[in-house]
Formats: structure tokens, C-alpha cells, sequence
């Protein structure tokens, strides 16, 4: 992880107890106030446009990363994706698929819309934890980001 290098990554799920499980899990890797939530696609759509209830920019700060499920109501997983890639402004915050999915239609289809990662979400809490630790450490350790304010 770079030194004193803050960051927030924004989840969409609609399953409250992933939520909690995911929040648990990024307690448990010493990051507890890293990971917001939005309980399905178009929460998140509205959240990165800064529109409704998150029209004020302090509502609705930039994620440095996305952590979306794919089975959501209102907009799925893959409308929200293919709607954040058609926005110049958002095509630089990277998104994780992170989904119970394993099907290879979907994998396919999430990269073809633009997706960075996709990863099968674990169902053992330890292995929650470990998959949280890796997907920061890679995120916010190993790669390079490009800056998220607008050019």
C-alpha cells in the first residue's frame, strides 16, 4: 500500500448482509472507513452522476475503485457497467465485477463492456478477508492509477 494514501471504493450490492460481510472483512484488513455502498445499479449510476440525494459533490466523493455485483434490482450489474463506461468522466475509475456469477457468459460480457477485473465472490469469511486484502493491496499498492480529477 503507498504510504498515506487514502482511498474509496464504492460497492454496489443489494444483499445487505454482503454488505456487511464485505464491511466486516475490510475491518478485518485494517482498512474500516475505505468502502461506501449503493444497493443497486442505478444508486450507483445516480451516486457517480451526483444526481438525487448525492447531488452535492461532499455527498458523492470519486471512488478510486467500484466493487459491482452483477444480480441487482432496478439496473443490473452490467447496465450500470456499460452506463458508467459511456460517461467520459467515469471511464477512468476502475471496476471489479465482484459477484457470486462464475458463469463464463457473464465474465465474457463484463470485460466486453469494460469491466477491469472480475472476481468470484468468496463464501467463507477468511477467504472474504484475503480477497479484500489482495484487491487493495493491488489496487492501491501494485498499480499505477491515473488521477480521477477531471482533466
Amino acid at each position: 500500500m503507498k504510504p498515506n494514501r487514502n482511498f474509496l471504493i464504492l460497492m454496489a450490492d443489494d444483499d445487505a448482509d454482503d454488505q456487511l460481510l464485505v464491511q466486516d472483512a475490510f475491518n478485518e484488513c485494517g482498512r474500516p472507513n475505505c468502502v461506501k455502498f449503493v444497493g443497486d445499479g442505478e444508486e450507483l449510476v445516480d451516486y457517480l452522476l451526483r444526481r438525487g440525494r448525492y447531488g452535492k459533490p461532499a455527498d458523492a466523493p470519486r471512488p478510486d475503485l467500484i466493487l459491482l455485483d452483477l444480480n441487482m434490482p432496478r439496473k443490473d450489474g452490467r447496465e450500470a457497467l456499460a452506463e458508467i463506461r459511456a460517461q467520459a468522466e467515469l471511464r477512468r475509475v476502475p471496476v471489479v465485477v465482484f459477484t457470486t456469477s462464475r458463469a463464463d457468459t457473464d465474465i465474457e460480457r463484463v470485460y466486453e463492456l469494460g469491466a477491469n477485473s472480475f472476481v468470484t465472490k468468496p463464501t467463507e469469511f477468511t477467504a472474504l478477508v484475503r480477497t479484500v486484502t489482495q484487491l487493495t493491496d493491488y489496487w492501491f499498492g501494485t498499480v499505477e492509477l491515473p488521477s480521477l480529477s477531471p482533466a
